[in-house]
This record gives C-alpha cells, sequence and structure tokens, in this order.
C-alpha cells in the first residue's frame, strides 16, 4: 500500500472513529440561558458529543448573579470545553433586543450558520408564590416571570432563527416544566408560572408549523425532578450525596441530574429521523427509553409517569419501575 493510500486509510478510519464517539461533531449549537441547571447540563452534553456550542446568559466573572450565586457562563464554556466540545461564553441579557441582535451577528460571522437553538432562558424562581391566586400575587413579581419566560424567547427566536432556516436539519428545543399531557390537566403552582410553561409549550408548536417548510424541527422538552445546583443547595445535598434529602421528601428520589436531560438533546441533535417530532412535547424520561441513554448513575427516571402514578395517587414514595 503507497503512503498515500495509506494516509487515506487512516484519515478516513479517524472520520470514522470520530463520527461515533462524538455524533455532533461540526454541528453548531446555541443554549440560551446556560449559566446553571439544565441550560449547563444541555450545552455540557452537546459538547461532549462534539458540538461546538455557544452559551449564554447574565452571570459572568465580573457581573455577579441575581441569586448570588458562584456559577458563571464562563465556567459552563470551560466545561463544554472539558467535555470534548468547543464552548464559547456570550454575556447576553435576552430580554434586551440589541444584545440578542449582537449575538446572533457574532454567530452568523464566526460560523455563518446555526444547527441546534435550545432556549433556556428563565431565571424566574425566585418571583412566583406557590399556590397564591392571581390576585394575592405580587402583580410586579407575576408580569416580570412573563417577560423573563416568554419575551425572552420570542426575541431569542427572532433574532437568531435566520441562522437556523439557512439549510434543512435545524432544530430548535424549547425548555419548558411538564408536557403538554401534564400541563394541560393540572394547575401549575400559581397564575404566572403556568401561563409561562404554558405559553413555551405552545411556541414550540408554533415554531414546528413555521420552521417545517424550512426542513426544520422544534419541539418543547421537559428534565423532570431535575438536581439542579439550587435544588440540592437547597435540601443541603451535593450530586454525590443526593439521596441522603430522601428523608426529607422521599418522592426526591425519582429525581434526576442535570445530564439527564443534556443527553436527551444532544439524542435529539443527532437523530437523522428527528423531522418525525416536529411540535412534540417531550420528556427526558420519555426519550431516554427511546434513545437508549442514561442518567449519570445508569438509571433512566421516568418522573413524568411517576408523578401521575405514584406521587398524584398518594402512594407512598417508590421509584421501582420508575427509573
Amino acid at each position: 500500500m503507497s503512503d498515500t493510500s495509506t494516509t487515506s486509510a487512516t484519515s478516513t478510519a479517524s472520520a470514522t472513529s470520530t463520527a461515533s464517539t462524538q455524533p455532533l461533531h461540526g454541528k453548531i449549537a446555541l443554549v440560551a440561558g446556560a449559566t446553571r441547571g439544565a441550560g449547563r447540563g444541555i450545552a455540557v452534553q452537546l459538547g461532549a458529543a462534539g458540538a461546538t456550542v455557544y452559551v449564554t446568559g447574565r452571570t459572568t466573572r465580573e457581573r455577579r448573579s441575581d441569586y448570588d450565586r458562584p456559577e458563571t457562563i464562563e465556567e459552563t464554556a470551560e466545561l463544554v470545553t472539558a467535555a470534548g466540545g468547543t464552548g464559547i461564553a456570550v454575556p447576553t441579557d435576552h430580554l434586551v433586543p440589541e444584545q440578542v441582535r449582537a449575538l446572533a451577528e457574532r454567530i452568523d460571522a464566526e460560523q455563518g450558520r446555526l444547527d441546534v437553538l435550545v432556549n433556556d432562558v428563565w431565571g424566574g424562581e425566585r418571583l412566583f408564590a406557590f399556590g397564591k391566586p392571581v390576585w394575592e400575587h405580587d402583580l410586579d413579581d407575576g408580569l416580570r416571570l412573563l417577560r423573563l419566560g416568554v419575551e425572552t424567547h420570542a426575541i431569542t427566536s427572532h433574532f437568531v432563527l435566520p441562522l437556523l432556516v439557512r439549510r434543512p436539519g435545524g432544530l430548535v428545543v424549547e425548555m419548558t416544566d411538564g408536557t403538554s399531557a401534564y400541563n394541560g390537566a393540572n394547575y401549575r403552582n400559581s397564575y404566572f408560572y403556568d401561563l409561562v410553561k404554558n405559553s413555551v409549550l405552545r411556541m414550540a408548536f408554533v415554531l414546528a408549523h413555521e420552521l417545517k417548510q424550512h426542513g426544520g424541527t422544534a419541539v418543547a422538552l421537559t428534565p423532570g425532578w431535575m438536581r439542579s445546583e439550587m435544588m440540592l443547595d437547597a435540601f443541603g445535598v451535593a450530586e454525590e450525596n443526593w439521596r441522603d434529602a430522601l428523608t426529607e421528601v422521599p418522592h426526591f428520589c425519582i429525581s434526576e441530574s442535570p445530564a439527564y436531560v443534556g443527553r436527551a438533546v444532544a439524542a435529539l441533535a443527532g437523530d437523522a429521523g428527528l423531522a418525525r417530532r416536529n411540535g412534540q412535547s417531550l420528556s427526558s424520561g420519555q426519550l431516554a427509553q427511546e434513545y437508549g441513554f442514561t442518567d449519570l448513575d445508569g438509571s433512566r427516571p421516568d418522573c413524568w409517569r411517576y408523578l401521575v402514578e405514584v406521587d398524584d395517587a398518594g402512594k407512598p414514595a417508590d421509584a421501582t419501575g420508575y427509573r
């Protein structure tokens, strides 16, 4: 075999190996709202699959979190790169159209396209009052929730989607809380919270129609009871010993790490038959069963089925058969 043919064979083998271990190698993704929680988990797992991932948020090493938390978008970008991708942090307030326009222009200048948009902007954890009717809920907090959870997604889609529709195969993931079936049958915490999370479900439905003619796909995706950094801190545990929290809240046994929903997004982005899912409302637990990925501990928690069949049914906490 000549040196040329040997080099060619080596290159082909290398490309095949990369494609199998990093199926999203060469893909360009934007995770809007990637400082912590689901956004960070998704960004890191897209990186592990080989993607170049732009990560945005308002919290940087120079600008402290509104929650006075340590996570930053720079740290998320570093985790993406460490996982095997390329992480690029771009400080962005998604309520400010000019900043989102600048973000889109930067991605255009550097990449010329976008393959995956994950709309995960939120930041309303401390603004909604559980169980309070609209007339008792703080009005300013409620309206701020609508801005953070609805306007940010619309602004981001407006400026970024022109990059995604340049070629067929693009994916938009609208991150929410609850599937359309669950939310349609249940009151979700408060008037404003319910409106936000159901609005995001509808956004995916609408975008599915608008992207279809361009060969794009839009879905709504929800994690289950997620062990975000804030959730773990609230229970006084870490990812390594999260089960210690079960003595206080037994149903926490169905919880999942942020990596789980991240693997769900990576699986969707790598699915050659993705178009069949256009407009669907999906959950991490459902997709784990279909694509075969697991959470960090090797389990496959199915939170939304558990909530209906165990928690809402008033049964004792027992995740047997649900993870």
